[in-house]
């Protein structure tokens, strides 16, 4: 099984910055990918951005509302992958979510692509 634990969230101005953080433990796998979804109350969970990796190939991919301003990035010794987000806007405020999904490197943007998923950390942005 994976454990996926998410931490860094917080209270930002509009225009800051905060970095997240998916620290994944557990089993591990050779290909996979991670991924990064946020929530608001009543609304479905929105795609942010995911990397694949399968040796040392990584590549990123990112919702059309966060491209330029979200970065993701991992360390492999640590088994941690980040988002760093820039540039914040108050309707990047959510829950944000880390979720894997295991034996892949096909990117889903979908909820329903991956197979383990964190607790969440609450992004709150005033304005």
């Amino acid at each position: 099984q994976v454990q996926l634990v998410e931490s860094g969230g917080g209270l930002v101005q509009a225009g800051g910055s905060l970095r997240l953080s998916c620290a994944a433990s557990g089993r591990t796998f050779s290909r996979y990918v991670m991924g990064w979804f946020r929530q608001t109350p009543g609304k479905e969970a929105e795609f942010v951005g995911a990397i694949s990796w399968s040796g040392s190939v990584g590549y990123v991919k990112y919702a059309e509302s966060v491209k330029g301003r979200f970065t993701i990035s991992r360390d492999n010794a640590k088994n941690t992958m980040y988002l760093q987000m820039n540039s914040l806007k108050p309707e990047d405020a959510a829950v944000y979510y880390c979720a894997a999904r295991q034996d892949s490197i096909v990117i889903s943007i979908s909820k329903a692509g991956y197979d383990h998923w964190g607790q969440g950390t609450q992004v709150t942005v005033s304005s």
